[in-house]
């Protein structure tokens, strides 16, 4: 990994609060979500706790204070503001973050004229986590903005256009077996993969199809049309009480008048904008992506189950990347053989490993090299903010 790589990433990052207010930088929605002036701090801090600290000599180090309040989750590190109150951290201001990047940056490049193997590992461990919070950064935003009044824009073209297949939905039929599935590792491609990701391992499955497209917003009307939301048979128990506790009534940021059903608007990163009957649906949990298939008569795809149908059928599996995020029937669990890094880094991924369930592809916000068939991301299955959408199996 080239030191440059890494630098534009960083500058990337800091490019994505350039159509921002001042105002918008501490905007936290919910507790799941996190401001965009902290998402640019967190990855900060990462480089600094974990590579300039311990390794660059007479590196100066930030504030202590400021570990507290931008560490997300490592407890091997020491003691973290409370998530759902980061949207209340006004100090340190954006110009004092900033400089903190820059002076981060420095280091870096300090560090990669003599930088070890492991370092390097490291630093593209980093690189990735903050790619990963670019996407974050702006789903994040996209549910502060959602909440307001006047609705604002992010930016023009900062949505995706989807191109639907022509025709009806196809079936691809894929043979079963004892298949192996998971990253092949560095040695094999050379390229960098998630820990979670591996090890590659065998498993078995039986003979299966896919659709060769994500559900549309016409077929997900179809379902709320036919009270998919009234219906607590198609519902698992959890996910008909979180629909009853807090309304749900259409996907997370359909927006219109009357029944839910007629709605013909959406709330993007663009502002309202028209709802496309052939655009994939999206912002679903994963409760929701459940009860259509079981409408439909059909289910979720396990996560083996759409790595090997990418394998056997490649691009005639349509909208697999770049779209959205397809919700599995697999929950979260660690590869068989898994095991986590020592230290506080090992708490990346291997503590999530319970109460959530795996996504497979990528979303037209997930940047690029993370649109891997290996990719395993995660959710808890009531999340419905991020770019989600449906894939059916049968």
């Amino acid at each position: 990994m080239l030191l440059n790589t890494l630098l534009a990433v960083r500058r990337h990052s800091e490019s994505l609060i350039d159509p921002l207010q001042p105002e918008d930088l501490g905007l936290q929605g919910m507790e799941d979500a996190s401001p965009p002036k902290w998402h640019l701090a967190h990855t900060n801090w990462f480089f600094e706790t974990f590579l300039l600290q311990p390794h660059l000599p007479g590196h100066q180090a930030c504030d202590p204070r400021w570990s507290v309040l931008f560490n997300s989750y490592y407890e091997a590190v020491g003691a973290r503001h409370p998530r759902p109150q980061r949207g209340l951290i006004s100090r340190p201001g954006i110009d004092e973050v900033m400089r903190w990047r820059s002076d981060v940056d420095e280091g870096l490049s300090r560090l990669w004229e003599s930088a070890e193997p492991t370092q390097i590992q490291l630093a593209e461990l980093g690189l990735h986590h903050e790619q990963q919070h670019q996407e974050l950064l702006l789903m994040d935003l996209l549910d502060g903005f959602s909440r307001q009044p006047l609705e604002p824009i992010y930016a023009p073209k900062s949505d995706f256009v989807a191109v639907k297949p022509p025709g009806e939905a196809k079936w691809l039929s894929c043979g079963g077996g004892l298949v192996a599935i998971g990253h092949q590792g560095v040695d094999a491609d050379g390229g960098f993969h998630f820990d979670n990701e591996a090890p590659r391992h065998r498993l078995w499955l039986e003979a299966f199809a896919l659709q060769d497209r994500l559900v549309t917003n016409s077929e997900y009307r179809a379902f709320m049309a036919d009270g998919g939301y009234q219906r607590a048979d198609l519902w698992m128990s959890e996910g008909w009480s979180h629909c009853q506790r807090q309304n749900w009534e259409s996907p997370r940021y359909w927006r219109g008048e009357g029944p839910a059903w007629e709605w013909q608007e959406e709330f993007t990163l663009m502002g309202r904008q028209p709802l496309h009957p052939d655009a994939p649906v999206r912002h679903l949990s994963w409760f929701e992506a459940d009860a259509f298939a079981r409408w439909a008569g059909a289910r979720l795809p396990s996560e083996g189950e759409w790595e090997i149908a990418r394998l056997q059928h490649g691009e005639a599996m349509g909208q697999a990347h770049d779209h959205l995020w397809q919700w599995t029937s697999s929950p979260y669990r660690p590869y068989p053989g898994f095991q986590p890094a020592a230290g506080a880094i090992g708490e990346y991924n291997g503590k999530f490993m319970s109460s959530q369930f795996v996504l497979r592809g990528s979303c037209w916000l997930t940047p690029p090299g993370h649109g891997r068939d290996t990719y395993r991301n995660f959710y808890p299955p009531a999340s419905r903010w991020m770019a989600s959408g449906v894939r059916l199996a049968r």
